[in-house]
Formats: structure tokens, sequence, C-alpha cells
């Protein structure tokens, strides 16, 4: 499978996202096995306004990519969620979410409530 050319983009896509309430759970107990000194550099790291509050800027990468919603895994392979760096990926028909929504990282859902 190709890959999307995301290093050097540092989040640029990365929000706002939408989050079920099953990813919301499993992002939750991500977080409280984090290590304390890990979960708090990717707390408190500056980022651009509405990219993911789980964007990890100083690596450039998903700082919970194994649990990372739905739109995210789909982002870059979908007619409505285009790479712009490599947009040939985009085949697959629009994405149809399984789950409503329960909000949006980084505007309905911030570190507070994690």
């Amino acid at each position: 499978m190709n890959t999307l050319p995301c290093q050097g983009c540092k989040g640029l896509c990365c929000g706002p996202v939408p989050l079920t309430e099953k990813e919301f759970k499993m992002i939750h107990k991500k977080l409280k096995t984090l290590p304390n000194k890990l979960r708090d550099d990717l707390k408190n790291q500056p980022r651009m306004f509405g990219t993911c509050i789980f964007y990890d800027m100083q690596k450039d990468q998903c700082g919970i990519h194994s649990v990372r919603p739905e739109v995210c895994r789909a982002f870059g392979y979908h007619k409505d969620l285009v790479c712009f760096r490599k947009p040939e990926l985009a085949t697959k028909e629009a994405l149809i979410f399984k789950e409503k929504p329960i909000g949006y990282l980084s505007i309905d859902f911030t570190w507070k409530h994690f």
C-alpha cells in the first residue's frame, strides 16, 4: 500500500477531527497508559489553531497513531479527503461514517477532557 507523504506537514491536514464515542473511549484508555513525561510533552506543545491536540509537532507525527480516529485512517484515500501532496491516492468514494461523531478534537474536546 502506498503511504502518504506526511513528513514535513506539521499536522496541516490534522484537524478539526470528528470523534465518535467509541474513539473517545479508546483514546482515553490509551492516554492513561502513556508515561507521564510523554503525555505532558504531547499536551504542552504549541500547535496551529485547529490542529489536532494529539498531533506531535516535535516528532511530526500522530501522537496516538494506534488509536487514531476513523477519519484519520481514511485521510488521503477518499475523494472527499484528498492529500494535496499525493491526490492520486484518493480513489475511494466519499467516506461514510459508521457512527455519528459526538464532537471535534481541538474544538469540543481538548486535553481537559482526557
